[in-house]
């Protein structure tokens, strides 16, 4: 019987370090209609995932001063704010921006920005989870 609450345990302890985080960014002042949510996981090669869903978001030259890109940043607990990579929307389409980083992270932010590969965030900043 021991040995069916350590297995029973064992995968409960598993499915717990498998399962992922999801947050959603509140409303934003800069643009309201925008719903945007987060999922934080972990993969095989414990390397962390992030997918981030947005509805209603409008294009980055749409906004005031427009930009060519959203930025999506996040804030690792060791290296500091690290920039992910780029979601380019389609005036208020569903979008789906997924990656996967080495660093782990506690809060994820998205600003406007002209230029994609930036060190450190420059424009307006739109939205911020912790996770």
């Amino acid at each position: 019987m021991k040995q069916f609450k350590n297995l029973y345990l064992l995968v409960f302890l598993f499915l717990l370090a498998s399962c992922a985080t999801n947050s959603k960014f509140p409303v934003s002042s800069v643009v309201p209609a925008a719903n945007i949510t987060a999922k934080k996981g972990l993969d095989k090669q414990k390397n962390y995932t992030l997918e981030i869903t947005t509805n209603n978001l409008e294009s980055a030259d749409r906004m005031d001063p427009p930009g060519n890109n959203y930025s999506i940043w996040i804030t690792t607990r060791e290296n500091g704010v690290k920039n992910i990579g780029q979601l380019t929307v389609k005036n208020a389409e569903k979008n789906i921006f997924k990656t996967v980083t080495p660093f782990d992270f506690d809060e994820i932010f998205i600003t406007v920005e002209d230029q994609g590969n930036l060190q450190y965030p420059h424009g307006i900043e739109i939205a911020r989870t912790k996770i």
